[in-house]
């Protein structure tokens, strides 16, 4: 059989079962595309195909694109590592920490901004169902509601308890939403606006911003899944996944040019994300623009997470194998590894089942986007698998 054919018999296999729309993927190696394709509809209940330039809400995607942000501004002087988020917002001095067993005292120190770049701030989400603050956190509607500006998201935040002192767990969470909302203080400006000047323009990513313009929206791919946000990490048993037509502009609104968040909001293409990728490989574009210097690139792929916090979880899920640095994920140990990867390979998903990562040692990218909230198939892993048992 064709090794190079495999790809895209992972991915037809979903769609054929009706039980994701439409995928689109884009693998290079070296700069050279590797495999490259779409299967499935836009909307099998409608019949619309895949639209050119096809536009996806990417959800946490955005983190890896926010944490960059953050490297450039320690470049530029404007924020440390060591700097506590209390500075910029005074609201989060004094936070408690609740225990699971409802004791509330004073955390032990103050949350830093490489807290919020490794998940390790003491906050959470509120579609944690494990967590004992999730509750906490849907009650204001913290992620939910997408009206709120990021300020009032941050008041909001900065109400609620932690669920563990700074720095004593990795638990995925807001962390990105405050570093955004840092980002914005220190420089005045939006998050939209730093991000257009400073990423998507020099890499030349049009199509990727916190809302779409009108003239484009007919390029946005429907959402099925899970209504209930709340509920896309609630284990259930193995079944049939069905497309069921969901709106999720609620939380994640495609026509407000006020609408940001760091955490998630972003809307993106194929094509856009993979610049950003590539660009990871080495901190520069292709065309040699640089956005994160070599030494910061370096540190950003760096394990920061001590050994007695692994393995990283989300919820209950373990990574396995992984740790994390400076805003994405990182591969320490293959021999962990549950599906094909490499030494140090690195990335990021989205809620509606988006992914990619980098290679450094193999000079590889991959870039896999649908729309689907709360998939419980390994799509992901499939098509990884898929990608690198193609290389020589």
């Amino acid at each position: 059989m064709d090794r190079s054919a495999r790809i895209r018999q992972a991915a037809q296999r979903y769609t054929d079962s009706n039980q994701l729309a439409g995928i689109e993927w884009r693998i290079q190696v070296a700069g050279e595309t590797l495999s490259e394709g779409q299967v499935g509809l836009a909307s099998p209940h409608t019949g619309a195909a895949i639209p050119d330039q096809a536009i996806y809400r990417i959800y946490s995607m955005t983190k890896p694109v926010v944490s960059v942000m953050a490297l450039i501004a320690i470049e530029q002087g404007l924020i440390s590592l060591f700097d506590p988020l209390a500075r910029f917002n005074p609201e989060f001095a004094n936070m408690q920490v609740l225990s699971p067993q409802g004791k509330l005292e004073p955390a032990a120190r103050l949350i830093t901004i490489e807290d919020l770049l490794t998940h390790r701030s003491g906050f959470s989400y509120e579609f944690l169902n494990n967590c004992h603050i999730a509750a906490g956190y849907s009650d204001i509607r913290l992620c939910s509601d997408g009206a709120c500006s990021l300020d009032q998201v941050m008041t909001k935040l900065a109400s609620q308890p932690l669920a563990f002192h700074p720095g004593n767990e990795f638990k995925y969470s807001v962390s990105t939403d405050a570093l955004a909302h840092i980002l914005e203080k220190v420089t005045g400006r939006t998050l939209q606006t730093l991000l257009k000047e400073t990423i998507f323009e020099p890499l030349g990513m049009p199509d990727t911003g916190f809302s779409v313009a009108k003239a484009k929206r007919h390029r946005i791919m429907p959402m099925f899944g899970e209504q209930d946000f709340s509920k896309i990490m609630t284990p259930r048993p193995a079944a049939q996944q069905e497309l069921n037509p969901i709106e999720v502009d609620e939380m994640y609104p495609s026509n407000d040019a006020n609408f940001r968040r760091g955490g998630h909001g972003l809307f993106s293409t194929l094509s856009d994300y993979c610049q950003f990728a590539e660009m990871l490989l080495s901190g520069a574009s292709r065309h040699g623009q640089v956005i994160i210097s070599r030494k910061t690139h370096e540190m950003m792929l760096q394990n920061r997470i001590p050994v007695e916090q692994l393995p990283i979880r989300i919820g209950s899920l373990p990574l396995a194998g992984y740790g994390w640095g400076l805003g994405v994920r990182l591969m320490l140990d293959t021999g962990q590894a549950m599906s094909l990867t490499g030494q140090g390979e690195f990335g990021w998903a989205g809620a509606a089942s988006t992914n990619f990562w980098v290679d450094p040692i193999e000079n590889m990218t991959g870039v896999i986007l649908t729309q689907y909230l709360g998939s419980t198939l390994p799509l992901i892993d499939t098509m990884r698998t898929a990608s690198y048992q193609m290389l020589k």
